[in-house]
């Protein structure tokens, strides 16, 4: 659920109680659901399971989330300080105290210490204030200083130092020495990490540290000594080990497993050393946001970001809930009555697997392995209260969820140590949350075995082989790998992509990199039935020419979707980040699909089939078309090409200075316009010079000179066609232009516009090769190519760069399905045509680019519109079409039917 959404809900919740439709006794539950908290733990509060409240009927108290009470009294502050005394308030950590008695609301972050002070009708203003419930923490910014920033921080400081005094660049470019201080500083995470929050004794590492000489010559010697300690058993230790050593408990794990080279250390690097521990509280350090950060110490181009980062939960729930947890849940929504099959659900919990072929510092993962554990304590209590009901005792609940139930390959050294850790720092945060539910919990010390997290290149491994029980099937593989199109890959990227693609028939050569791991995760699932993967990725993949490849791993593979999100910003971690336009998909073997369901702006719909363009509808492919589909559909081109070192174009300023000098250059210059200039309402020139022309036009010093600079340029060129093209200096280097009226169409337009700013053009204006061009185009044409028919098409069909529409011949034009035309229908589409364009005629002062923005677009031009709309979709139907959806299906399934006629 993103902030959109959220925000609507309160809105929708304040208005319910205002107007008397929703009783106030259910404000709290309806608020809590607002934010996206599961329906499942709602009804529970709402039947009284779960609330520890004396007063069911006014308050609720749920440990960890909430303390709220209607106010009988008016003195709200002074109730809500009551609360804020109370011990249980403190010992259940209650996040949010919330009081209210429907004219004002208060409320107190206990975590943040921030109140919030409104009027009850106001509360949707300050909805953010809640946002912590959805996942959504405050944003953090370097001026606060938390501890993730400030440990970011001075980590930088004490690598710098160290690398300063032990390595030179020969020695940092040493995968080996590269290896040792990665795994040292994770290391050092750890520690810090274990005595601020009870694995260790409070600040028991830095005591330690501070033994050694103030000159730090010995320091290197100690730590080496201390990590050697945590590998050892007690049976293992020295027996004349000082108190200090021994006092540490045995830590095991893997993570002090090798012998690694501890670096030297000075007075200043000791110092910071020491003050990371000392002045620092590492207990409120948050794995999903650390680990990113953490990455920024080592790679120094990052660190302009370090302090500008956020948790990106909200965005990562978008894999995890309908990959795997949104199943759970239902599970045990359906089981709820049943203690077998809830334990049976627990052991379940234990087997399954999660993976991320490409999984960075771990935030995936992490975010995974808590949401399970979260889980695990719901199915726990519903347990303990059928137990209770049924015998009236309770059983010790454990864990089954263990931290090598997740994999991971990271090519990033530093990264794949960062996730490791990460892992076992999110275990111990879990840990604690179940103790504070449950009384019981397993030791964090000895470490148990992380998960199978290898530093390695995903796309020229066999993932099988992480995996090495025969019994293991239910897989979930998540995340988001990098994407790069084919012209921003390296040599050794695009050598990695014909090596993984090599057996598959599909040439790999202008695939996005991202296609390589919905290959690998294709051959994965198709050999572990039960398994499914999605992944976040660039919506490029899954529109225009690049389409045709998902279509053929799915069907190769008989693989389906069984959920899309279709285009969204991903904002990952940097404030002030445009961020990605992407999709998730989620993709697995027919048999583990019982819904299918389409995600688009703030909405989940339940679909009958997703194809490869993430919508509703049959499994198809729009391919490459030399000619168009549609019958009178005439030849579309791009426009003329001047490949001239800008000598044949000229502003209006260099066309007037030409005419002045001499009048009879004016026969030569006629109006130009590319994509820009014809959407931005800028003039521009050109010099058109026929081959008859040429000789007495050559006369003219002025055009001579230019002629001349023109054939030099593309003599010299490295390309032959261009080369060739120094015999013709007067003329445009690819020339397509008729002497007719045209209907121009950008090739590139903005995503926000409902419609591509098109236009009809007289024979005396040359277009360029930014746009488009349908030379003896007739106005009918135009009535089709302008309508919310043809714009759906182009959204789905088409390609994109970034998010703009980029509009094709080959793909979108030839391809688009238009029934056979009568002359009166044509007659009548050519009167809307020409009233959409005698509508503009009224607005001369206003450019395409401010009449087609939809904040400003003329109420009688969104009139004449609609009017050219609803007549275009009565040649597909006679029903009303109300959406894009409804749209497609007509269009696909008459694309459909005219390819089968083609081919006949």
């Amino acid at each position: 659920m993103n902030i959109v959404q959220i925000e609507e809900n309160v809105k929708q919740l304040i208005h319910r109680i205002s107007k008397g439709e929703l009783h106030q006794k259910e404000f709290i539950y309806e608020l809590l659901l607002a934010y996206g908290l599961r329906k499942y733990s709602i009804n529970k509060l709402r039947s009284g399971d779960t609330n520890l409240a004396e007063d069911k009927e006014n308050t609720l108290f749920w440990k960890l989330k909430v303390y709220f009470k209607i106010a009988k009294q008016h003195d709200l502050h002074g109730l809500i300080d009551q609360m804020k005394n109370e011990k249980r308030t403190e010992s259940n950590k209650i996040r949010f105290l919330i009081v209210t008695d429907f004219k004002t609301l208060l409320a107190v972050d206990t975590k943040t210490q921030d109140t919030l002070d409104v009027p009850f009708g106001d509360l949707a203003k300050k909805f953010d204030f809640f946002l912590p419930w959805a996942g959504m923490e405050k944003a953090v910014y370097q001026g606060e200083n938390p501890a993730d920033v400030k440990a970011a921080e001075k980590l930088a400081k004490l690598f710098d130092e160290i690398k300063a005094d032990n390595f030179n660049e020969d020695d940092l470019n040493n995968k080996e020495n590269l290896h040792h201080l990665n795994i040292f500083l994770s290391r050092l995470l750890f520690c810090y990490f274990a005595e601020d929050t009870e694995i260790f004794k409070d600040k028991q590492f830095t005591s330690a540290i501070s033994k050694s000489n103030e000159d730090g010559s010995d320091l290197s010697a100690l730590i080496g000594r201390l990590f050697k300690v945590f590998n050892q058993s007690s049976e293992d230790r020295e027996a004349d080990l000082p108190d200090y050593l021994a006092d540490f408990p045995y830590v095991n794990g893997g993570l002090f497993k090798d012998d690694i080279q501890v670096p030297k250390f000075t007075r200043k690097s000791r110092r910071i050393l020491i003050e990371c521990g000392a002045e620092l509280d590492w207990s409120d350090i948050n794995p999903d946001i650390f680990g990113s950060m953490f990455q920024a110490v080592v790679h120094t181009e990052q660190r302009s970001n370090m302090g500008q980062h956020y948790t990106s939960v909200p965005n990562i729930m978008k894999v995890i809930e309908p990959l795997f947890l949104n199943d759970l849940y239902e599970e045990l929504e359906k089981n709820q009555n049943s203690i077998n099959k809830l334990l049976q659900l627990q052991q379940r919990l234990g087997q399954l697997k999660i993976f991320d072929p490409a999984c960075g510092s771990g935030n995936f993962l992490i975010i995974a392995y808590k949401e399970l554990r979260k889980f695990e304590m719901e199915l726990l209590k519903r347990i303990q209260e059928l137990e209770l009901d049924k015998t009236g005792q309770l059983s010790k609940p454990f864990s089954v969820i263990q931290v090598s139930q997740f994999y991971g390959i990271e090519i990033d050294d530093f990264a794949h140590e960062v996730a490791i850790l990460s892992l076992w720092l999110a275990e111990h945060q879990m840990n604690i949350v179940f103790k504070d539910e449950f009384g019981e919990v397993l030791p964090t010390l000895p470490l148990k075995e992380s998960g199978s997290i290898v530093c390695d290149n995903a796309l020229l491994v066999n993932w099988s082989n992480l995996f090495k029980s025969s019994n293991v099937n239910e897989i979930y593989i998540l995340g988001n790998p990098p994407y790069l199109g084919s012209k921003l890959q390296t040599q050794s990227q695009k050598q990695q992509l014909a090596k993984c693609f090599a057996n598959s028939g599909i040439k790999a050569t202008t695939l996005d990199y991202i296609y390589g791991w919905f290959y690998k995760a294709a051959l994965f699932v198709q050999a572990y039935t039960k398994s499914q993967f999605a992944f976040v990725t660039t919506n490029s993949i899954f529109q225009g020419e690049q389409v045709e490849t998902i279509f053929n791993i799915l069907s190769n593979y008989s693989l389906e979707i069984k959920f899309a999100y279709q285009s969204f910003k991903w904002k990952n971690n940097a404030r002030n980040n445009a961020g990605v336009t992407c999709v998730i998909v989620g993709i697995t073997n027919p048999l583990n699909i019982q819904q299918k369901y389409i995600y688009k702006e703030n909405t989940k719909v339940l679909v009958r089939n997703i194809n490869a363009y993430l919508i509703d509808g049959r499994d198809l492919v729009v391919s490459k078309r030399t000619r168009p589909l549609s019958p009178n559909f005439p030849k579309m081109n791009f426009g003329n090409m001047p490949n001239d070192n800008g000598l044949l174009l000229l502003s209006s300023e260099e066309k007037d200075l030409l005419v002045n000098k001499n009048n009879r250059i004016s026969k030569y210059i006629k109006k130009t316009v590319g994509a820009a200039e014809f959407i931005r309402g800028q003039i521009r020139y050109c010099l058109w010079v026929k081959p008859e022309e040429y000789e007495e036009a050559q006369t003219i010093n002025e055009l001579n000179n230019r002629f001349e600079q023109i054939a030099t340029y593309r003599r010299n060129s490295n390309r032959s066609a261009t080369s060739i093209l120094a015999s013709v200096p007067y003329r445009f280097g690819e020339v397509r232009h008729k002497d007719t009226n045209a209907i121009i169409i950008p090739s590139v337009s903005s995503e926000n516009r409902e419609y591509i700013p098109m236009g009809i053009l007289s024979s005396d204006t040359i277009v360029l090769n930014s746009a488009m061009v349908i030379y003896d185009a007739e106005p009918w044409l135009f009535s089709i190519l302008t309508s919310k028919m043809h714009m759906a098409w182009v959204k789905v069909v088409g390609g994109r760069l970034k998010t703009d529409y980029r509009y094709s011949a080959s793909v979108i034009y030839n391809n688009f399905p238009c029934p056979k035309l009568s002359d009166k229908k044509k007659e009548l589409l050519s009167e809307h045509a020409f009233n959409i364009l005698a509508v503009r005629e009224n607005y001369p002062n206003k450019t395409l680019a401010e009449l087609y923005d939809p904040a400003e677009m003329p109420e009688d031009l969104k009139q004449a519109h609609e009017e050219n709309d609803r007549i275009v979709e009565s040649l597909y139907t006679s029903v009303l079409l109300k959406t894009d959806e409804q749209r497609l299906e007509g269009l696909f399934k008459l694309y459909e039917k005219m390819c089968m006629v083609k081919e006949e």
